[in-house]
């Protein structure tokens, strides 16, 4: 079965292809669009598709639209009820779910040849759920969360995968919900409300839960799998913070008592979900399974051995979910994912003429890997640019910025070079058999979606990763997967005595991730970033602004 999966009604439109149970592409809009989270999460933005990262994903195969047997749509709008039923003050939601039941009629017409019929509505929290439950591996018998903002007319599901199916076993039916509620502490924060969610779980660190008996009192587990989750009084708790203004003791302390009730009544749901299935893998996903000091707390309180999150586990996600859940529905065994790098590449030959085509001055060292160690521990910022881009909000070693975590000013180096808040923390990449020696937490850690505590000896050596509670959001690098990731770390370790780089995503603030080799150089070129490794080639900064270098007609610099 050759199916495409999509998602589009909300935010983070994106498109995946399934072949026979295996994942050949999935990407997300923005990263063709360069407009980050595709959309607004709006009713009027409803009808736009993602149909370059659809057209990409087919072209990838070799397939056209009318070679595929089934398109999967993650929203069902047969399952939703009027926004005013649910509680919601959402008075245009209707415009969005008119969208939806036309999609059939609109993806047909954004990709030429697709048979309309051929389009199946998936419910949103199914597509979700069987984006963790089909794409972990070990886990063909295992417990599944997801918890979101919402979906048709719920905000969370608890499930069960056993082999080839999705069993439901609870639902909490909106306006019920912890993502929704996490929203809008973000907004009443001055951040960017569906987008800046994390920022509100970063500023928790600098505070203390206060309040976390008033939250207790709109926010809690009902002990039988579901939760209330509505009303908060934000403007009881704190003033308002406007988005320019900075941030107060209040704000930190609102921002650490949400983050502790929302914990708490994850824990509960877990726990209530392990009493009913017994089973020793649970997967997360959802846009609340991006919160990984909540997934730590999971996974060190938590009454399950395994604990495995989606690393696309917002709504990009679905459309993964969505054509794994038909392929599994249709007798193909769905394949784990081996990785998130599941987006575009380019060959050294591509990546060469780019370069020459921009008549940038570059290099080609006889290792990029060595190259990269040497300016990192030279304290050079360095943006790595390699391979298949990643699948979900995390760089993982394919689009990234790079730097030494030897220097604690690093951090604030960063946060201005992406032109972000200071009190964000900058993630460590680490080789996966060197991770339990300097961090505790669940290793291994591929997908960056776990916090760990820093070893006390350690945290003087790498600052610049530790976040101000001693923990840090690690990525293990498996070397038999990530060759050229291990090797850049191996020379970085042989030269410094540090086992760890840092890594954060290769853009700057409100822009999407870089994926092609022009948002690199654009990047590059318009940030105080000292060199680029894209490919097996080098710039350097101070030869990328030099008028007199040319290069020959090999495209070497000279």
């Amino acid at each position: 079965m050759r199916i495409l999966g999509i998602n589009a009604l909300f935010h983070d439109p994106a498109a995946a292809l399934v072949i026979d149970g295996h994942i050949v592409a999935a990407a997300e809009e923005e990263r063709f669009s360069r407009r980050k989270h595709g959309k607004r999460p709006v009713p009027f933005s409803a009808w736009e598709l993602p149909v370059q990262a659809a057209s990409w994903c087919l072209h990838r195969a070799g397939l056209r639209p009318q070679d595929l047997d089934a398109v999967a749509y993650s929203f069902d709008p047969a399952l939703a009820r009027p926004a005013a039923d649910m509680g919601l003050d959402d008075p245009w939601d209707h415009l969005r779910l008119t969208y939806a039941r036309e999609a059939p009629g609109f993806l047909s017409s954004a990709l030429p040849g697709l048979d309309p019929a051929l389009v199946r509505f998936v419910p949103h929290h199914m597509a979700h759920a069987a984006s963790a439950a089909f794409a972990a591996s070990g886990a063909e018998t295992s417990s599944v969360l997801v918890l979101d903002g919402r979906g048709e007319r719920a905000s969370h599901l608890a499930a069960r995968r056993i082999h080839d199916r999705l069993e439901p076993l609870h639902s909490q039916e909106l306006p019920h919900s912890l993502g929704l509620v996490y929203e809008e502490l973000t907004a009443h924060l001055g951040f960017l409300r569906s987008s800046d969610e994390f920022k509100v779980m970063a500023l928790a660190s600098h505070g203390t839960p206060r309040m976390l008996a008033e939250l207790r009192r709109h926010v809690y587990p009902t002990g039988d799998g579901g939760f209330r989750a509505s009303g908060v009084p934000w403007h009881e708790l704190c003033a308002p913070r406007g988005p320019e203004e900075p941030w107060t003791r209040d704000h930190a302390d609102v921002a650490a008592s949400a983050q502790a009730v929302l914990e708490e009544t994850l824990l509960d749901l877990a726990r209530w979900l392990h009493g009913k299935t017994h089973d020793g893998v649970l997967t997360l996903a959802g846009g609340v399974a991006l919160n990984c000091v909540a997934n730590s707390r999971i996974a060190r309180e938590g009454p399950f051995d395994r604990v495995w999150v989606q690393p696309a586990a917002g709504d990009a996600g679905t459309a993964l979910g969505g054509a794994l859940l038909l392929a599994a529905g249709a007798g193909d065994e769905p394949e784990p994912m081996a990785g998130a790098d599941l987006g575009r590449d380019w060959s050294d030959a591509e990546l060469g003429a780019w370069l020459k085509t921009a008549a940038v001055p570059f290099e080609r060292p006889p290792d990029i890997a060595e190259t990269v160690a040497r300016a990192l521990a030279d304290n050079a910022v360095v943006a790595w640019f390699q391979g298949r881009s990643e699948y979900g909000p995390r760089a993982l070693g394919h689009r990234s910025l790079l730097a030494h975590p030897g220097h604690a000013g690093n951090l604030e180096r960063l946060n201005d070079v992406k032109g972000r808040e200071q009190f964000r923390p900058v993630a460590p990449m680490v080789l996966a058999e060197r991770a339990a020696e300097i961090f505790t937490g669940p290793v291994p850690s591929p997908y960056m979606l776990f916090v760990h505590d820093v070893a006390p000896e350690w945290r003087e050596r790498i600052p610049a990763v530790v976040h101000v509670d001693g923990t840090a959001r690690i990525q293990t690098v498996d070397a038999a997967y990530e060759p050229l990731v291990a090797r850049m770390l191996g020379h970085f370790e042989q030269l410094t005595g540090l086992p760890v780089v840092v890594n954060t995503s290769l853009n700057t603030a409100g822009r999407p991730m870089v994926d092609d080799p022009r948002d690199a150089l654009e990047c590059f070129g318009s940030s105080p970033v000292d060199l680029l490794a894209i490919g097996p080639y080098a710039i350097r900064r101070g030869s990328f602004f030099r008028t007199d270098d040319r290069t020959d007609d090999e495209g070497w610099s000279r």
